[in-house]
């Protein structure tokens, strides 16, 4: 079953299509495998938003380049969620939300050498991997989570 991605653009960012297609296929490579019928939400918007979004939720006064927002409990891909969790009128299970800064994502894609729309795709997928529950806050967790993520950017052919 496909992840359902809701996209939304917030000025000043700008996203055409090819943005809001790679977006959908790392959603998607990065839930394959699982069996139900998931959501998530992607925002994308500028450096002053996520510099609101990151005060506001985590007490950082600084803009970065991704955020994730899990709304169920997750340990390396494994989710716990019951019917409970299920929306009602959608019979979809929201994953939770990733906020993309492109302004962001632009000067770190000049910076590496590499393309935008590749950057699109790593912070993505380091977004929805968050919020699967992949981490980085000690060297095993981020020994698998850096491996996922490059394997999820191989096989879509986001290298560097």
């Amino acid at each position: 079953m496909a992840l359902k991605v809701d996209i939304e653009v917030q000025k000043p960012a700008k996203a055409d299509v090819d943005i809001m297609g790679i977006i959908e296929n790392v959603c998607n490579q990065c839930t394959l495998g699982y069996d139900d019928n998931l959501y998530a939400g992607v925002h994308l918007t500028g450096d002053e938003g996520i510099r609101k979004i990151n005060f506001e939720f985590r007490d950082l006064d600084k803009s970065t380049d991704v955020l994730s927002f899990p709304l169920l409990s997750a340990v390396n891909g494994e989710i716990e969620y019951s019917e409970l969790d299920r929306d009602s009128s959608t019979g979809l299970i929201m994953l939770g939300d990733i906020i993309i800064s492109t302004e962001k994502a632009q000067l770190q894609a000049d910076s590496y050498g590499h393309s935008y729309n590749r950057e699109i795709a790593f912070l993505t997928c380091h977004g929805m991997l968050h919020i699967l529950g992949y981490d980085h806050e000690n060297e095993n967790d981020e020994t698998l989570m850096l491996r996922k993520q490059k394997d999820i950017l191989d096989e879509l052919r986001y290298t560097k």
